[in-house]
């Protein structure tokens, strides 16, 4: 129970531990040797002191009651003012006060050990009563011992009673501390940053973009690896490359053949067989176009920042004259950085699976509260059960609804959508639409 709390305690992100594995040492080092300090040295050295000073009073006090005149008592307190620092008084008639005054609340903690550390030095010292006061007088603490006749005060100053010093060490210490987390927090933050750099390649990478100004930087092995992730984009890109031309060249070769069989049958006389010859054309053709699309993936498409309001009508104008009913409900003036044609293929294969299945199809976006873009696609058709949600985004996949193809598809419409949107760092969630059928929703990254 306790090791999980602390777990949730801990710092989140590598710069946060990182500083905390050097800031927590040094801090618990700090506390050690202060209050090794204090518990040891200074007690001792305000000890010492104070038995001195408490001796230095319980001579004066002898001296006096030896010879309390006058005279005596005047060179008694003159003597005591030039050798011992000490300020003496004859106070007749006087009592000792009743309590003792109190420390202010915050300063208690503080004056706690001096005065316990004088009252055992007087205690030990005097064998009249006494009364004494550290809090009174900045500069001086103020005791007072019973003597035959009235009370004799003296005031010492405070350097004679404990070590003054004190608060120099722990200024000092704390100073220290200052600085070391300051010099900690600034290179820790050099090296974080290096990584915090490679991640952001990375992804910008993933979500096909380029980052041409990043460059390996920090420690030796943050530099390899930033090192091996250019090598691995090189590798990836090229693949692209050879891989788009690849794609052009089949589908340049596979078009011409189909389309040398659409012009003799153009030139054919009209017949059943040739009218079901052409609709097999426009199928296949159709299939190859999403074959190619699937395969093609981002297609090496450039990141543009677009109108989201202007893709969505585009998309729907389609589907719109596909003779399927569309309602958009965007914000004209929201702004996305996408690959646009990659997107648009994504949404167009969401709404006419929509439009295909259901009368009636409502795409609707929005900012999301923890940024980014939500983009959602409803429709009032048969739906599909929850627990095959994840089967429909299967490539070739056929539901027993059919949800994931259209009437001549081949089963990547939602496979490609996916695809598009986990290229830009997003994805698509299915859920149950409130207009009875199926509610895809794409979120992308802000």
């Amino acid at each position: 129970m306790i090791g999980r709390w602390i777990k949730r305690q801990m710092p989140k992100t590598l710069f946060g531990r990182s500083l905390l594995i050097i800031v927590l040492p040094v801090a618990i080092m700090q506390i050690a040797v202060t209050y090794i300090f204090f518990d040891n040295h200074w007690q001792t050295v305000t000890s010492r002191l104070s038995e001195g000073l408490a001796g230095d009073i319980a001579w004066a006090v002898e001296s006096y009651q030896e010879d309390p005149s006058d005279a005596a008592f005047a060179k008694l307190s003159s003597r005591a003012e030039e050798s011992m620092g000490l300020s003496i008084a004859l106070q007749p008639g006087r009592k000792l006060p009743a309590t003792r005054r109190d420390a202010p609340e915050l300063l208690e903690p503080f004056f706690a050990p001096i005065d316990r550390s004088l009252d055992r030095a007087l205690d030990a010292r005097l064998d009249d009563p006494y009364w004494f006061d550290t809090t009174r007088y900045p500069a001086y603490v103020d005791i007072r011992v019973a003597v035959p006749g009235g009370v004799m005060r003296v005031l010492a100053p405070r350097d004679r009673a404990f070590a003054t010093q004190g608060h120099i060490f722990v200024l000092w210490m704390t100073v220290t501390t200052i600085l070391l987390t300051t010099i900690a927090i600034l290179f820790i933050r050099n090296q974080v940053k290096a990584i915090e750099r490679l991640a952001n390649a990375a992804e910008a990478f993933g979500r096909g973009g380029d980052v041409p100004t990043f460059k390996p930087q920090g420690a030796k092995e943050v530099r390899r690896a930033a090192s091996a992730f250019l090598d691995m984009r090189s590798r990836i890109q090229r693949h692209i490359d050879q891989r788009t031309t690849l794609l052009a060249s089949v589908s340049h070769d596979l078009r011409t053949p189909l389309t040398r069989l659409k012009l003799s049958l153009a030139l054919a006389e009209p017949s059943k067989a040739n009218a079901a010859m052409k609709g097999d054309l426009a199928e296949m053709e159709h299939m190859i176009d999403e074959y190619l699309a699937f395969a093609r993936g981002e297609g090496g498409e450039a990141v543009e920042t677009v109108h989201l309001r202007e893709l969505i009508d585009e998309v729907s104008e389609g589907a719109i004259r596909a003779g399927a009913k569309v309602g958009v409900a965007a914000d004209p003036e929201m702004i996305v950085s996408v690959r646009p044609n990659a997107l648009k293929r994504a949404l167009s294969s969401l709404v006419m699976n929509a439009a295909v299945h259901g009368e009636r199809v409502e795409v609707t976006a929005k900012i999301r509260p923890q940024g980014g873009v939500e983009i959602t696609v409803d429709d009032d058709g048969p739906g599909i059960p929850e627990d095959r949600y994840e089967e429909a985004f299967k490539a070739f996949g056929r539901l027993d609804e059919a949800r994931n193809q259209n009437a001549k598809g081949v089963g990547l419409g939602l496979a490609i959508a996916r695809d598009v949107a986990r290229g830009h760092g997003g994805d698509i969630l299915l859920a149950r639409s409130p207009m009875g059928g199926l509610r895809a929703v794409v979120r992308l990254p802000g």
